[in-house]
Parts: C-alpha cells; structure tokens; sequence
C-alpha cells in the first residue's frame, strides 16, 4: 500500500477516505461522492502512488510549510516572537470508530516537542452526511504560545472552480454572490465582533454553474459568533481546500504553560446534486440533535411593529385579546418595558421592569396572556448599555474597551465586557430574576451592534466575549430548562450554529417586507431548516422600506418558517382578520411536514421567480409556494417543474385552500389534478402568470 494507511467513512452518499499512516496529521485523499459499500482502499492507495514522487495532491488536515504546503497553514502562532514552523508528528495511533448506523470519528493527537505544541484533531461524518471538524491546541512548554490562527480545511478537487459566497447589510441579509475559483485565495472575514448580516450561511464551491438541484458541490459553515473567517485556496501544485475557523487579532489567545485553545467547530457537507443536496446534511443533523426544538412551534406574535416603544397596558391587553381570537400562541413584549425605555437612546443594563410604565409590573399583562391561553415572551438586549442609564452610571469601567478609550457610540449604546466575573455575574442575576418572576416561556435575546475595539483585561476581546456570552447563555438554560430563547441581532446578524447550540430560532430580519424576505429566507434556509427560522407577516407597509404589499403575499411568504405576526391587528378590517384566521389554521395544520420535511428548492428558468416547497420524508405530503418577486420578461403560461416528489408515485394537486389563488382571465385557477412525481419533475405543471409580489401555493397529497 506504498506506506499508505487507509481508513474509509461512509454515510447517506458520502465517503472520506483518510491516510492515517503518519508520521504526520491525517490527511483526506476523498471526500465526495460515494465510493460503495466496499471502498476499494487498495485501489485508491495504487492511484495515489501513481505518480511516482510526486507531491501528494492532498494536505494534511493541518497543513504547515514542512509538510510542503505553501498555502495558508492550518496552525500559526509564536512563542515570545520567535518561528512558528510547526513539524507535528503523532504521538498515538490514530482512533478511528465506525458508526453502525452510517458514518463514524477519527481522533489524532500529535505534537511538536520541539516547539512545546500538541494538537488534539477530532472529525466527525454524522449518519446524515455532515462532517464535523475542530482542533485544540495545547502549550506543553514553559513561556506562553500566541495562536494567530487556527483552520479547519478539507481538500476539493479541480471542478470545484467556482465559489458561491455571501454579502449584506442591516434588512438585506445574506445576499448571493459568485466568483470563479482559479489558483488564488478567496476568503470571507467578519471583524464585527458577531456573525454578520453577510456572513456565509453556506461557503460552497462546486462544479461551475451548479445550482439547487444540480452540480457537485462542496460547502463548509465555521460554527461561531465571533469573528471568522472561511476560505477556498488552490496552489498549482496541490488539490484547492475550503475551510474556516475563527478570526483571531494579534494578541488575543495567548496559551501559558498548559492551556489549551479549543476552536469552533467547522460543519462541512458534499452534495452530489446541487445546493439541496448540503441543505439536506444540515437540517437532517439540526434535527438529530437532542436539543433540536419540539414540534409543535408555537404560532407567535412580537409586539414591535404594534406599539413600538409606546407600552400601555390596555393597549397590549386589547392586542393579546385579538391574537387569541385568531389563534395565536404566544404572545412577546418587545423592546420598551424597563427603566427609562422610552425610546432607544436610555435604559440598556436596567433591567427592571419600570413602575412609572407598569406600576403592579408586567403581572396584570402576563396573567392576562396566560388566561387566554398563550405563552408569555419577553425582549432583553443583555450584552449592551446605554450611556443614560442607571448600570453605566455606576460602572463606567464594565464597557468592553480600553481604559479611557470608549469606541464610538453605535445605536446610542456601548457593548458590556461579559467576561469581566461581575458582569457575567450581575446579567445572570437579571435574567434569573425576571425569569424567576415571569416565567415566560421565551427570551427575544438581541444584539444590536457591532463590537468596534473591543478591549478585555488588555487584550483583544472578541475572543472572550463569544465565549462569556455562550456561558452566560447556557447558565440561563441550565437553571431554566424549558425556556427557549431567540438569537436576533438587528435583525440576522447572529446567525450560526455555535449560537444555534444554545438557541431555538434565529430572527431572519428586521425586515418584513416579503419581497426582500423570499431572498432572505431563501438564503437563511440553506442552512438552517424552516423551524428555526422566524418569519412573519407585517404590517401592509413596511416600517423598514415603506413597500406596499398584499395580505395574500405576507401570509404566503411567512408560512415557510416559524411563522408569527408582527402588526397592531386590533386594527385590522374583518376580511383582514379572516384572512389571518384562515393562515394561522393552514400553518397550524401544516406545521407538521414544514418542520419535518426536505427543503426543495427549483432552478426555476426566470430570475425574477423563485419556486421552493417542503416535501415529507415519506414522499407522501408537499407544499410549493411560487413567488413573482419581479417583472418578468415572459408572457404567458409558466412551467413549474416541481423537483423532489417520489417519481413512481401518483400524487393530487390541488391549491393550498386556507389561502387565495391566481386567477386567469379574470377566473379563478383552481387545479385539480393527479400526475406522477417523474411528470411533475420532468415535464411540470402549467400555472398562471403572476404580477409582481403575487403568489400562491399548492399541496399535494400522494394519490391511491
């Protein structure tokens, strides 16, 4: 086997296949496509030696410059500013253990007694197809080891040759865009001290032009709140790898003898067809894991859009009243209820509730809310103080900066170091305590700006502060185990699966124009699943671009999630209310398979039409929602080619019945029509033309 030593891990239609020989780290000679139930390794070790002495086309997991690698290494730092040339070498055999049910772990230990650095490396591939990686490294020497940065990297070959990535702002998350991937270095970093509205859901390179349902395809998430980085880099001379692990500042992990630096988990995932393909690894994972919220999600109205900071109680009451009559089932106090709260300039770090506001507390409101039935929520911004307010008064010196260096006033409002001991100490007693009294069923937790010179006990503190707010959030949860808690920052600003670990939802946005949330959500739902998503219908105009939209359009959009209001619908006309009563027994009937099913997503022909839906596990129940987002250039009939049905199967199509239809020429459409999966995906299905931000959607039910 040409000193080769080969191990192979196996699951839903992907294979890794490692060397595990030494002297050095593992390195992955296929992760890709599946190679069979009986991966020829004898095979696979004979190609590798086909070139001679050639270099290795693949790296080791943790590339440095001995082992030949000219490309970023996976580990860098230094000791007192001498060389950080690493020559890591396994101290054990590596443990490799196979899942039965698919998949299995590998785990390494190597060390460089030279340098004084050990590096434990565990990797993952989950029975749905994720693979998980991370490293830690340990400072065995005397004298203290800086980490400048530490990678994830796993190899992709030549058609990898283009890369999908991510841009956005504050109300336009996560927006796609694509470059060609030759031999260079494309990365992704964010510096805003939290994921970003731009950060990559999925970081993917595939075969050039792939698309949802089409293309090899290779995606990687760097699973951390803080600072980040994610990268595809291609040498001449080797294999290109994708990778990520957290963005580190100089000075900002610094190892004394025996401590040890854990990075983030990387997720990585390889479809062979399309970007579907990734989501499907992703949300099969999200939903294995124990802490995975129950089903059902309760249907939920945020009282931000209704009152804003104007908080009274016979308002609120009358609010609570009318989303009960419509179903609603859990109701949230936004943003306005503590000292001072008036507007958003004062009050952050008071969290009291106010008595000039609420002179018996927020009890005659939450009693109320509990007799009709809902669940109680309530908003709180933990990490953040304002400058007007009672706690910076008293500690100016708890703000997350230099002594005498406050960084620039963001939103009216300074970041608080968490990491400081009286600081983690105080925002749990606060949270306990109103917890303790209220016990609502759900914090709206959000973070409403970036981290600008962030300054913990002399040091960079970016690091410390993702790491205290982890601690403070899983605190919160140990002592209150049934409380769900919401990651919202301005929006979709936290959006990531390290937080997600401690979390039960992501707000998609501030925006709840449906125009802008169909791009949004789209981009979100690669890779978080429907249920983890919020996503609600507003008011007619939107408070963030003042767009007009139909009722129709909100309800059909905001189904696709953890669907909620965010109106003052105690104005509401009664066909408005109607309408609302209608959509919340639709999500309420379908909730099951939204939560449950495989997110498809169709490479639909025109730009300016997105066509997606949720099919059962079992193939047997689906939903297609097609949107018109803009003016297209056809006229006429369109094709809806409805991808990921059971192609043997007969199935119903009808329209979805609590919400209304297109008409054509001036009549209702109403199909009623039985044709196979391989026709609906094939040949599709004839469906009107829309008007921009018009849509519809359509069930179907496997037929006898």
């Amino acid at each position: 086997m040409g000193g080769l030593e080969l191990v192979a891990l196996r699951a839903a239609g992907v294979s890794l296949v490692l060397d595990v020989a030494g002297p050095g780290v593992p390195r992955v000679l296929h992760w890709g496509a599946d190679l069979g139930d009986a991966v020829p390794l004898d095979q696979l070790a004979a190609a590798q030696d086909a070139g001679g002495n050639a270099l290795p086309p693949t790296a080791p997991l943790l590339p440095t410059q001995y082992d030949r690698w000219a490309g970023r290494p996976g580990l860098s730092g230094h000791r007192d500013g001498g060389p950080g040339h690493l020559r890591l070498s396994l101290t054990e055999p590596v443990t490799v253990t196979v899942d039965p049910t698919g998949g299995g772990t590998v785990t390494a230990t190597s060390h460089d007694e030279v340098a004084g650095i050990a590096v434990r490396t565990e990797l993952e591939l989950t029975p749905q197809g994720l693979i998980r990686q991370r490293h830690a490294v340990t400072n065995t020497a005397p004298g203290v080891w800086h980490v400048d940065s530490l990678l994830c990297l796993l190899p992709v070959p030549a058609q990898a040759a283009e890369v999908l990535d991510f841009t956005g702002r504050w109300s336009r998350e996560r927006a796609p865009q694509r470059s060609a991937f030759g031999d260079q270095t494309i990365a992704h970093e964010s510096r805003r001290g939290r994921t970003g509205f731009g950060a990559p859901s999925l970081f993917s390179a595939g075969t050039p032009g792939f698309g949802f349902r089409t293309g090899e395809v290779w995606g990687v998430h760097v699973g951390w709140s803080g600072d980040h980085q994610h990268l595809a880099q291609r040498l001449p001379d080797r294999d290109g790898v994708l990778g990520g692990g957290e963005l580190l500042a100089p000075g900002e992990v610094r190892l004394a003898e025996g401590d040890t630096y854990t990075g983030p988990w990387a997720h990585f995932a390889y479809s062979a067809s399309g970007l579907d393909g990734l989501s499907a690894a992703v949300h099969g994972w999200l939903r294995a894991r124990p802490s995975h919220p129950a089903s059902p999600r309760p249907l939920t109205l945020n009282t931000w859009e209704a009152v804003y900071f104007d908080h009274d109680l016979g308002k609120l009451t009358a609010l609570a009243r009318t989303a009960a009559e419509l179903g609603v089932e859990r109701f949230v106090l936004d943003d306005g209820w503590f000292l001072g709260r008036r507007d958003d300039k004062a009050g952050l770090g008071d969290w009291h509730v106010d008595a000039d506001v609420w002179p018996d507390g927020l009890h005659p409101l939450v009693d109320e809310v509990n007799r009709l039935g809902m669940q109680f929520g309530l908003w709180v911004e933990p990490e953040m103080v304002n400058p007007r307010s009672r706690l910076a008064e008293l500690h100016p010196d708890w703000v997350l900066a230099a002594p005498g260096r406050l960084p620039e006033e963001q939103r009216w409002q300074h970041v608080l170091d968490v990491a400081r001991p009286e600081v983690f100490d105080h925002l749990l007693e606060r949270l306990d305590a109103l917890v303790t009294e209220y016990r609502p069923a759900y914090l709206k937790w959000d973070h409403n700006r970036d981290l600008v010179e962030a300054v913990h006990d002399g040091a960079a503190g970016v690091h410390a502060q993702t790491e205290a707010v982890y601690r403070l959030l899983d605190a919160l949860r140990a002592r209150h185990p049934g409380l769900e808690i919401e990651s919202c920052s301005s929006g979709g600003s936290r959006v990531d699966l390290g937080v997600l670990a401690r979390t039960d939802r992501v707000w998609g946005s501030d925006n709840n124009d449906p125009l802008e949330r169909q791009h949004i959500q789209r981009w979100t739902g690669l890779l978080l699943p429907p249920e983890l998503v919020g996503s609600h219908v507003g008011p007619p105009v939107s408070h963030t671009n003042g767009r007009a939209t139909s009722l129709a359009f909100r309800c059909a959009t905001a189904l696709f999630g953890h669907a909620g209001i965010e109106w003052d619908i105690t104005g509401c006309t009664d066909d408005e209310r109607a309408a609302l009563r209608s959509w919340i027994g639709a999500y309420r009937r379908l909730r099951g398979l939204l939560h449950t099913g495989r997110t498809v997503r169709a490479d639909h022909p025109d730009p300016t039409a997105f066509l997606h839906g949720v099919v059962a596990t079992d193939g047997g129940h689906a939903l297609y929602a097609y949107a018109q987002l803009g003016s297209s250039a056809r006229d006429g009939a369109t094709r809806l080619r409805l991808p990921g049905l059971d192609p043997a199967a007969a199935y119903r199509v009808s329209l979805l019945p609590e919400l209304p239809g297109p008409h054509l020429h001036g009549r209702p459409w109403q199909p009623d029509l039985v044709l196979t999966g391989a026709t609906l995906a094939g040949h599709g299905l004839l469906a009107p033309p829309l008007r921009p931000a018009e849509a519809f959607i359509l069930e179907l039910h496997r037929h006898p």
